[in-house]
């Protein structure tokens, strides 16, 4: 069997120079003869007489919620809602059908022109080196940017993938602000955060006495987020009996709650964002195709630190200018990098991406004695320090190492020992600070942390121990 290509997300090497949005355009004419031009972003659009339709029909013949148009792929399907009087399609009483363009629809007295209207929108750079809270002049920040401009005013939902800390909230948060919804909620969910038994109630809300403990009845982020945008974070964590109901909520656009047997409309953006790559998870089963197709009308790939290590400096004005940690009367205490920081910085590949670079912004800070950050206030991990030195107050085991070149009479410190004693004092620093850079580094991830060591996990651990990098005793026994 020939395998399934995806489309490529915007931001990857092989990802298309345009975007293609299908939009909704429907042409109502009235008995009297007026007539009047709807056109909708979104792959969901609800005609009735209600005020919470896309689409307000004010026609005694049509009923509250007669009829909604959804988008399928490249294709659209209007169905019949169990309306008083059916929807009829070029005269013909329909129950749902697929629609092409120039298709005529009625609903009681109200006649519409279906239409599908193809916009290609050329996906340039911007002229910015900021966006919203987004920040960064290299050539694949300011495609991103370009693309977010493009795509934040249409109701498109978008897929956000990345490595952790690459910013994917900010980029959902600057799409809401640059979108019509900007004056509405913005709500954010963290699929891996919550238990998966709890997920279905925090984001559909339950009804009072629906499971134990549910004392009252309780809105979910869906209903919370109503008008707004609601964003998915660590959307490729939800659990494959979830993803129907979330699949559901944004098709049919109605949600109910657990406990619940009531539909309650919603008109809510969606922006998810992962880590992982949907396409490979839908090929290994583990993530639904309609819903992946659903989500990714617009995929958008965020890069990582490493691959723009020119927007360092720029990123570490604007944390130093933003930060209250920063803050000192009216302006800042720090004001930017010095040469060499500067040099280190652009040196490291940033694991962690932008959110470690903030971290170490502030803790660079904290350390910082003029206006600017210095070489020596960064983590040892970042500027090689741990493998040539350790802290003064630390014995200065290094400086006697090197020929006891150092600052007075503590440089020969290690030679007044025996050997035997002065090697293992040296050993000793050399592990803990190598060991310390390490868990530092890998923000205390053991595993990754003994796996770059190329050491045993048991051993860096008992390691760890000895020198109280971690909880437990020297001597405990590691577990499995």
């Amino acid at each position: 069997m020939a395998e399934v290509l995806y489309p490529a997300a915007l931001g990857t090497p092989n990802a298309p120079s345009s975007l293609m949005l299908r939009r909704t355009r429907l042409v109502r004419t009235d008995p009297d003869g007026t007539v009047a031009e709807y056109i909708f972003d979104q792959g969901v659009v609800t005609l009735g007489s209600m005020d919470d339709n896309d689409l307000v029909i004010d026609d005694d013949q049509v009923s509250r919620y007669h009829a909604r148009i959804h988008q399928e792929g490249d294709d659209f399907l209007i169905e019949d809602l169990r309306s008083t009087n059916g929807t009829w399609i070029n005269r013909v009483r329909i129950r749902e059908a697929w629609l092409k363009s120039g298709s005529v629809i009625r609903l009681g007295n109200t006649q519409l022109r279906f239409n599908i209207q193809n916009e290609k929108v050329e996906l340039t750079p911007s002229q910015h080196e900021s966006l919203g809270g987004i920040v960064g002049k290299t050539e694949s920040m300011r495609k991103l940017m370009g693309a977010i401009e493009k795509v934040a005013p249409t109701g498109a939902t978008v897929v956000l993938e990345g490595e952790t800390g690459t910013g994917k909230e900010v980029v959902a948060r600057t799409i809401h602000q640059l979108s019509m919804r900007q004056n509405h909620p913005f709500i954010v969910f963290d699929c891996g955060a919550v238990a998966q038994n709890l997920i279905e109630s925090e984001l559909f809300g339950h009804e009072k006495g629906s499971f134990t403990g549910a004392l009252a009845s309780r809105q979910g982020l869906f209903e919370m987020a109503h008008g707004g945008t609601i964003f998915l974070d660590e959307i490729g964590e939800l659990a494959l009996d979830l993803q129907p109901k979330l699949l559901r909520a944004l098709e049919q656009r109605e949600i109910r709650r657990v406990g619940g047997n009531r539909p309650i409309k919603i008109d809510v953006r969606v922006v998810a964002a992962t880590n992982r790559d949907l396409a490979e998870e839908v090929k290994a089963g583990r993530f639904r195709e309609d819903l992946f197709y659903r989500l990714g009308v617009v995929r958008l790939k965020l890069p990582a630190l490493r691959e723009r290590r020119d927007d360092i400096p720029l990123l570490v004005q604007h944390m130093l200018r933003i930060g209250s940690f920063n803050r000192q009367g009216d302006g800042q205490r720090v004001k930017g990098l010095s040469f060499e920081a500067r040099q280190a910085l652009g040196s490291y590949d940033f694991p962690g991406n932008v959110r470690e670079l903030g971290n170490v912004v502030e803790r660079a800070c904290s350390f910082a004695e003029g206006d600017l950050i210095q070489l020596e206030d960064l983590p040892d991990h970042i500027t090689g320090f741990g493998q040539v030195r350790t802290r003064r107050s630390e014995t200065q085991a290094t400086e006697s190492l090197h020929g006891g070149r150092g600052n007075g009479p503590a440089a020969p410190l290690l030679a007044d020992q025996t050997f035997k004693i002065a090697k293992e004092a040296w050993l000793g620093a050399f592990e803990k600070e190598y060991i310390a850079s390490l868990l530092a580094r890998h923000s205390g991830n053991l595993s990754q942390a003994a796996r770059e060591a190329d050491v045993d996990r048991k051993h860096f651990r008992r390691l760890a121990r000895k020198y109280d990098l971690i909880a437990g005793r020297p001597d405990d026994e590691d577990e499995d």
